[in-house]
């Protein structure tokens, strides 16, 4: 029987290992964050303070939910967000996941 994950949250996890341009980062800023938010983002971490452990990473780490797992996909898809990406382009290099919540 295949679970039914309607009503999963979704969460976008973005480590930045490097920030070669922040004035294209915070354009970049300016951009996706209203775009999350049209797509139902609610940002719940912009990390200042990090304690990394084992081969962590201290830069930026950014956490921001979703209603669901569909929901964060299709932020990500979004023209707006597209747009915003295209903005940050080359500027950093960073691990971006799109993740599925626990029930």
């Amino acid at each position: 029987m295949t679970k039914d994950t309607r009503g999963t949250k979704g969460y976008w996890v973005s480590v930045y290992r490097t920030i070669s341009d922040p004035e294209r980062l915070t354009a970049y800023d300016k951009l996706a964050g209203p775009a999350v938010r049209a797509g139902g983002g609610r940002l719940l971490s912009r990390s200042r303070r990090v304690v990394a452990h084992e081969a962590g990473n201290t830069q930026r780490v950014i956490l921001i939910e979703f209603d669901s797992f569909e929901q964060a996909v299709a932020a990500y898809e979004s023209e707006a967000y597209q747009q915003a990406l295209v903005v940050l382009s080359n500027s950093v290099e960073r691990d971006f996941r799109i993740i599925e919540g626990i029930d």
